[in-house]
């Protein structure tokens, strides 16, 4: 069942020169998954702040299913008016092309980028308890176990495919080790089965596991970009042991192809604006989410570099969907 989430400020529509916002009309938000998690939440955050900027309402719809395609898929055939925006990933315009054997819509084609929104580090962490009984406390005690006791290690990861279990893969690669991958219907229930130590460790980004880090029930002990965050400066980038070692996750904000380029650039301009806000960035930063606001253009190179780089990485995890 889809959610929305009205969210807007009445009144100010009359002021705007657009067609678009002059009809006062709300815009759909497509987040292609479930209410609730960070995607989602983030999402609602900036539509409150944007509706303010554009001065009409702003509509979020959750379209889960398909791996993020569904929804995506929906924005791709929606009609060019600004009316109907999406969300856009690293999942559905990265991965999903070279993991799906048919995908519904061209990851490249099919979108006019408005902006990127989030860029959150992948994290490598253990549950703690299962740490404390092994005496892992870093990531080369972390190493040392699993090359000794192969496949007696498990991760999970939000389902075969995912960023989780890409980023599990590349680890395993140049960490020279084998773990048991097992796969679950998204980050919530892979962090789950952690906590309960059904499995040992995950890799999934970091607003998934930030408050179970904070609450000390797991140990991080890595993060998958090229330099260590912000958020955790403790925590060393696996780059420092294996150079370009990076994957990370990003989304960001799209519209149907041949939306005009002026409403394009005016919807970024308000979500621009509201990334850039004070309140959204300790909203973000509680979330353990760093904002990225962009230009049309750069979101559009980024999507376009991620889209090649995927390539070879889907290829050498094996991993396949139908």
């Amino acid at each position: 069942m889809d959610r929305r989430l009205f969210i807007g400020a009445a009144g100010a529509a009359l002021t705007m020169p657009s067609f678009v916002q002059a009809q006062g009309k709300p815009i759909r938000l497509i987040v292609p998954f479930v209410a609730g998690g960070a995607t989602d939440v983030t999402c609602r955050l900036i539509a409150e702040k944007a509706a303010i900027s554009l001065g009409q309402p702003v509509l979020i719809e959750n379209r889960p299913g398909g791996g993020g395609n569904i929804g995506v898929d929906v924005v791709a055939k929606a009609a060019p008016d600004g009316l109907t925006i999406g969300m856009a990933a690293v999942a559905m315009h990265a991965i999903n092309p070279w993991l799906f054997k048919k995908m519904p819509y061209d990851a490249i084609k099919d979108f006019a980028p408005i902006t990127q929104m989030v860029r959150i580090p992948n994290v490598l962490v253990m549950n703690a308890d299962t740490a404390k009984k092994l005496n892992i406390t870093n990531l080369k005690e972390f190493i040392a176990y699993a090359k000794v006791n192969p496949a007696k290690l498990s991760y999970a990861s939000g389902g075969n495919g995912s960023g989780g279990h890409l980023a599990g893969e590349m680890f395993k690669t140049k960490a020279g080790l084998f773990a048991v991958h097992i796969p679950y219907n998204g980050g919530g229930p892979s962090q789950l089965a952690m906590l309960s130590g059904t499995v040992d460790f995950t890799l999934d980004n970091l607003a998934t596991s930030g408050a179970n880090i904070r609450a000390g029930k797991v140990l991080p002990l890595a993060v998958t970009t090229l330099k260590r965050s912000a958020l955790l400066p403790d925590v060393p980038a696996m780059a420092e042991i294996w150079p370009g070692f990076e994957i990370d996750t990003w989304w960001g904000l799209i519209a149907p192809a041949a939306t005009p380029k002026d409403v394009v650039a005016r919807l970024n301009k308000a979500f621009v604006a509201a990334l850039e806000s004070p309140d959204i960035k300790t909203k973000f930063a509680g979330m353990m989410a760093e904002p990225v606001p962009t230009s049309p253009e750069q979101f559009a190179e980024l999507i376009k570099r991620e889209f090649n780089r995927y390539e070879g990485v889907v290829k050498a995890s094996g991993a396949k969907v139908d």
